[in-house]
C-alpha cells in the first residue's frame, strides 16, 4: 500500500491511437489503471478503427513523437516504458534513439498488423526494429505473424516456439516472449532470455472478443517491471491478468470486439 498523496510508479506507453478503444494506447493506458500504475502516452499515429477493421491511419511527425516523450521522461519521469505501433523506419529509429537514453526496463511489442490483418508497420521499417529497437529490449513480445515477418521462422507448432524465441534474441532483445495464441489447443507462451526458459499455459476460451490482446499484454508485463517485479513474474502476472480479460472479451459493434480491461473490478 502506497501513502496518501504518494505517485504510484509510472508507465509510458508509445503506441498508435485506437479510435475504437479496444487496443493501442487506450488499451494500454486500461490496463495500467487496472494494475495499479500511472500510465502516460506518447502518441505515434492516428488510426480511423472499430470493430471490423482499420479504415485509416496517420503517423505522427518524428518532432512531435521526440517532444511528448521528452516532455514527460524530462519532468514526471518513468519506471518503464512499453512501445506499440510505430508505422515507419524513422519512428522506429527516433524511439529507439529515445528509449536508449533512458533508465527503465522497456517492453517492446513489435506491432505489424491489427487484429483484422490490416498492416500497420510499413515493410521498410523492419530492418530498423532488428536492428535499432529489438537491442533496446528489456522483453520482445511478438505474436506468430510478427516472428514470421521479423525471422521469416513459421510456428506451426509448441515445438517451434524455442527456435522462433532464439530467432528473435539473435536480434539482442533480454528477453523474447513467444505468444503461441495463433496455435490450437491450450494457450501456451515461450519465455526466454537464452539461458532460462517458461512455458506459461492458460486455457483456451471460447470467445471471439479478443482485439487489444497484444496491446494489454504489453502493458501488463511493463506494468509488473514498474513495480519491481522481475521479468519471469512480471510477465507470469501479466499472462493472468489478460487471460481473464478474454474470457470477459465482449460484443462491440459488427466485428471483434474487445478484452475486458476491467474484469478484476466488475
Amino acid at each position: 500500500m502506497r501513502a496518501a498523496g504518494q505517485a504510484p510508479p509510472r508507465v509510458l506507453t508509445v503506441a498508435g491511437s485506437d479510435s475504437g478503444g479496444g487496443a493501442g494506447i487506450q488499451a494500454d493506458l486500461k490496463t495500467m489503471l487496472a494494475l495499479g500504475v500511472h500510465g502516460m502516452s506518447v502518441i505515434t499515429a492516428v488510426t480511423a478503427q472499430n470493430s471490423v477493421g482499420v479504415q485509416g491511419a496517420w503517423e505522427l511527425p518524428v518532432e512531435a513523437v521526440r517532444a511528448q516523450y521528452r516532455s514527460v521522461v524530462d519532468d514526471i519521469g518513468v519506471q518503464a516504458v512499453k512501445t506499440g505501433m510505430l508505422a515507419s523506419a524513422e519512428l522506429v529509429e527516433a524511439v529507439a534513439e529515445l528509449i536508449s537514453g533512458t533508465d527503465a526496463p522497456v517492453v517492446v511489442d513489435p506491432v505489424g498488423v491489427s487484429k483484422h490483418g490490416d498492416p500497420l508497420l510499413a515493410a521498410s521499417a523492419l530492418d530498423s526494429v532488428r536492428t535499432r529497437l529489438l537491442p533496446v529490449a528489456t522483453v520482445a513480445t511478438p505474436n506468430l505473424d510478427e516472428v514470421a515477418q521479423l525471422t521469416g521462422r513459421q510456428v506451426a507448432s509448441e515445438a517451434d516456439l524455442r527456435p522462433a524465441a532464439d530467432a528473435v534474441l539473435a536480434y539482442g532483445p533480454q528477453w523474447v516472449l513467444i505468444k503461441g495464441g495463433h496455435l490450437t489447443g491450450e494457450a501456451v507462451d515461450l519465455l526466454t532470455d537464452g539461458d532460462r526458459e517458461f512455458r506459461l499455459r492458460a486455457p483456451r476460451h471460447d470467445n471471439r472478443h479478443t482485439h487489444g490482446t497484444g496491446c494489454t499484454l504489453a502493458s501488463a508485463i511493463a506494468s509488473g517491471l514498474a513495480k519491481g517485479l522481475p521479468v519471469p513474474e512480471a510477465v507470469t502476472a501479466a499472462k493472468e491478468y489478460v487471460t481473464g480479460a478474454i474470457a470477459r472479451g465482449f460484443a462491440l459493434g459488427a466485428g471483434i470486439g474487445p478484452v475486458d480491461h476491467g474484469w478484476r473490478s466488475r
